[in-house]
């Protein structure tokens, strides 16, 4: 593949002038069922990675004196194991986690109605590379991390 092509694929293809925002998607430029925000989606994040510590914690418990040295006492694997299950059962079933509840987001099939299910196949995909950090962290010219991308979903605001 050539950088060229490469380029284009992470750009999403040529923007026309009309098609800014979540236009390409078949979104709304603002309000509910547009495509949610850097911030927001962040902050969804790290409730949903604090939720998955506290988790963790309670299964574990660690015997630490502190905070810091109970979460560093912890197993390695355990947060991100209880972080994805988390991912993948939520997203899956209800298209939203915690943190996205919280802060008014819904994880949507592209094209599809706010009723349907993202399912397991396509939520596995999403959270396998969202777990990998770096796909969740490369966005295309529509805003979508190409965890988002590849699953075929998209985060979107719900009020």
């Amino acid at each position: 593949m050539s950088r060229e092509g490469l380029g284009s694929w992470l750009e999403g293809g040529s923007v026309s002038g009309a098609e800014t925002g979540g236009a390409r998607l078949g979104l709304p430029d603002a309000g509910p069922g547009s495509r949610a925000r850097l911030g927001r989606r962040l902050a969804a994040l790290t409730v949903d990675w604090l939720v998955a510590t506290l988790v963790a914690v309670a299964v574990f418990r660690p015997s630490a004196p502190g905070v810091l040295e109970l979460v560093s006492h912890l197993p390695a694997w355990s947060q991100v194991a209880i972080f994805a299950a988390m991912n993948l059962l939520l997203v899956s079933t209800a298209g939203a986690t915690i943190g996205h509840r919280l802060l008014g987001l819904q994880v949507r099939l592209v094209g599809a109605g706010a009723d349907e299910a993202v399912g397991f196949a396509r939520g596995a995909v999403r959270t396998v590379l969202l777990c990998l950090v770096i796909p969740a962290v490369v966005w295309d010219a529509d805003g979508r991390g190409l965890h988002d991308r590849a699953a075929g979903t998209v985060i979107v605001r719900r009020r």
